[in-house]
């Protein structure tokens, strides 16, 4: 990531306007900062405003430490905050758990919740523009969502007690950075936004500029459809506040009023479900987990369970149905030709290249082993060859010292070539057979803990 500046003026009336009619005088506004030119636009033209309405600006900055940049980047935002008289407050992420992305993105609301309640601040203000908008409608049209997924987000959301307020949402991604080199405004560039590797960066690359090319301001026809989605979903919950305390009782849908029910209702119900549930992992769920929870409900046999992310179920017994947590996980044994959905909807899949060298990641010579590959589940006295140490070690101490749950133990994959030889331990432990990047070898094997049925 590089630091850039220019010089130059340029005006954005519009937003100066929007801040200035939208936030109350003398109040106290966090901003989320990331140092990017979009967040640091934002805070420059609420410092434009500040004395005229008397805020309170607290920039809120998180280190996540995935980057040798990032002490950088911190420095250069809290510098320009002290430049302006900005209240800054910052947040380093030392360790994570389980999913990178979404252990991150808790983080950093709890720590957004904190500031908000430590200034009594009625805003979170986010540097989100209308590309953002229009990356993240298409991202969900094509994985598949809610209908209240498929409008993104919008410039204004109530989260307890306060407001998160989007107003750059008109605006695109070039707006801003010419907006920032003009100005004069320090900002980072996140490198790893131009990896093909994650779905948003190969829309952003490749779909966006093709569909600009119709139309330059495509991102407003976004907003829009955005808006009117947004609408239908406000219609619909009002019906849904009528017909939802007769049919959800105690966590329990009953089946038989479920039925009466227009399929449209009958979604809405189980997405509404759904959020109740998943809560802030609600992006682990998309429309095909919906589609089978809506055909087990229909299916006439008495009693049926299917899994769902996270290690929960949903049960259907008689005249009953409900999600609740994954008590068992039963042994499953299979056969790894080119990508598994796992039970519980951790993938496991053979790719072509990566630069990833973490534990998630294994590189092995098919000449080393037996096909097939088989991905199973742990059994007693399973051993493995540790990677760079001439000894075995057992299964069961490796997620012992690894404090792996012991909920999570018995579902564990494990990789076998077709001998039963261990290849790797998923995760947690790479063997013998892992090869480095200048050795030999013909197979990498990806594990990811976020699955995506």
């Amino acid at each position: 990531m590089a630091l850039l500046q220019s010089n130059g003026v340029m005006k954005m009336n519009d937003i100066l306007e929007k801040l200035k009619k939208e936030i109350p005088n003398h109040s106290s506004v966090v901003v989320a900062t990331s140092g990017g030119p979009d967040s640091m636009v934002l805070l420059n033209l609420l410092s434009t405003v500040k004395k005229e309405k008397d805020l309170k600006i607290i920039c809120a900055h998180v280190n996540h430490k995935l980057r040798k940049e990032s002490d950088y980047e911190a420095k250069m935002v809290q510098n320009f905050c002290t430049k302006n008289n900005i209240t800054f407050e910052y947040m380093i992420i030392n360790k994570y758990k389980g999913n990178t992305e979404n252990y991150a993105r808790k983080k950093r609301y709890e720590f957004f919740d904190e500031l908000i309640k430590k200034y009594a601040s009625p805003y979170l203000l986010t540097a989100h523009h209308g590309d953002d908008l229009t990356e993240t409608i298409m991202m969900r049209l094509i994985r598949g969502s809610s209908l209240k997924g498929y409008a993104g987000f919008s410039e204004i959301t109530e989260k307890n007690g306060y407001k998160i307020y989007r107003p750059l949402i008109n605006k695109t991604k070039d707006e801003l950075l010419n907006y920032a080199k003009k100005n004069n405004i320090p900002y980072a560039i996140d490198q790893t936004n131009n990896s093909d590797e994650y779905t948003r960066n190969r829309i952003r690359k490749y779909l966006l500029p093709k569909i600009k090319e119709e139309n330059k301001n495509v991102h407003l026809k976004f907003l829009e459809f955005s808006k009117t989605i947004n609408e239908t979903e406000n219609y619909f919950e009002k019906i849904l506040e009528n017909k939802l305390p007769n049919i959800y009782i105690n966590n329990n849908i009953n089946i038989t009023l479920f039925l009466k029910e227009e399929t449209l209702i009958q979604k809405k119900i189980i997405h509404y479900i759904l959020n109740e549930s998943y809560k802030n992992d609600i992006n682990l769920i998309n429309d095909k987990h919906v589609q089978s929870i809506l055909s087990t409900v229909k299916n006439k046999k008495p009693n049926i369970r299917i899994n769902l992310p996270n290690n929960k179920i949903f049960i259907k017994s008689y005249n009953n149905a409900w999600i609740e947590k994954n008590k068992t996980i039963e042994e499953y044994n299979y056969i790894l030709k080119d990508k598994l959905v796992l039970p519980n909807n951790h993938v496991i899949e053979i790719i072509n290249n990566t630069n990833d060298h973490s534990n998630y990641v294994t590189k092995i010579n098919s000449k080393d082993i037996k096909l097939p590959l088989h991905v199973r589940t742990k059994k007693d006295g399973d051993k493995l060859t540790l990677k760079g140490l001439n000894q075995t070690k057992k299964i069961k101490d490796i997620f012992i010292n690894e404090k792996v749950p012991k909920l999570k133990r018995n579902s564990w994959p494990v990789i076998t070539d077709d001998t039963g030889k261990i290849i790797w331990l998923p995760g947690l432990k790479k063997t013998k057979f892992d090869r480095e990047k200048d050795q030999n070898y013909d197979i990498i094997i990806r594990y990811q803990k976020k699955g995506s049925l």
